[in-house]
């Protein structure tokens, strides 16, 4: 897999994050442990996003 497809799968998935978060945030009775779990993934993968880019700049 090339760095620039590996690159677009982490950014779809962090994408689907997103929407995942805004979803379980709008639905009744929604777990605050479980937003924040969602969010630490989604920050989890924005960092490796970043370093992978980082490192195809050089």
């Amino acid at each position: 897999m090339s760095a620039e497809s590996h690159l677009e799968e982490l950014a779809q998935k962090h994408k689907l994050l997103d929407r995942k978060i805004d979803m379980e945030a709008a639905r009744p009775g929604s777990r605050d442990e479980e937003i924040r779990r969602l969010k630490q993934e989604k920050l989890q993968l924005k960092d490796e996003i970043e370093r992978l880019r980082a490192a195809t700049r050089h």
